[in-house]
């Protein structure tokens, strides 16, 4: 497995746009017991602080969307609230979209606990001002939106699918413009593509802890 050592004087493409950075973590966590995720440790971290040392060099501003600010109050970061009732990916999105200064935001699960920095950057450099999505597409014709750039022109189109009760990401992109980015033309960043794994049950937290022994990372 390979984890580049990305640091931020990296030579590796930045945003041409302003982007505020957006770590979605309003979830229950119900499939790990009701734990909030954002505070699993791995390799010694929670995964939290293994997200903000990849956001903070990137983003003058970082936003916590979530649901309850009580555990993340002590981190000092703005903190987006969510506005609707259901727990939902979308209902994060669209309260970072909301609180957001910058016209883009890039937003990642905050149960992703090998984010990698040359990734990132990579799926940054493609965004242009006139895009609302910009998102990995994987080989398997999978599209990632929880890895993702949104821009503030998706909120009324969120807002509308929200009010409806409709939660699925995807639904409102056939109305905005969307650009999908090839795994291989980010993978320069993240060769094994370890920025897409998540820890969403009690497997997946064994597997992350392991990695993080393996690698020192």
């Amino acid at each position: 497995m390979h984890i580049l050592d990305d640091t931020p004087g990296s030579s590796d493409p930045v945003a041409p746009i302003p982007v505020t950075g957006v770590i979605l973590a309003g979830g229950l966590g119900t499939r790990m017991g009701g734990v909030a995720k954002a505070f699993l440790d791995i390799g010694g971290l929670p995964i939290i602080e293994r997200l903000l040392a990849v956001y903070r060099p990137l983003f003058e501003q970082v936003i916590i969307a979530t649901r309850e600010a009580g555990p993340f109050a002590r981190l000092g970061l703005p903190l987006a609230l969510d506005r609707f009732g259901a727990r939902s990916s979308l209902t994060g999105i669209h309260a970072g979209l909301s609180a957001m200064t910058t016209d883009h935001g890039f937003f990642a699960a905050c149960d992703a606990p090998f984010l990698q920095t040359g990734l990132v950057r990579r799926l940054l450099a493609r965004a242009e001002p006139g895009d609302d999505v910009v998102l990995p597409l994987k080989e398997d014709g999978y599209r990632e939106p929880l890895t993702a750039v949104y821009s503030r022109r998706c909120l009324p189109h969120i807002t509308r699918q929200l009010e409806d009760g409709n939660y699925k990401i995807i639904d409102f992109f056939h109305r905005v413009k969307v650009r999908e980015v090839p795994v291989a033309a980010l993978a320069p960043g993240d060769p094994d593509l370890i920025s897409f794994l998540n820890v969403n049950r009690p497997e997946d937290l064994a597997l992350a802890r392991k990695m993080a022994e393996e690698t020192a990372h």
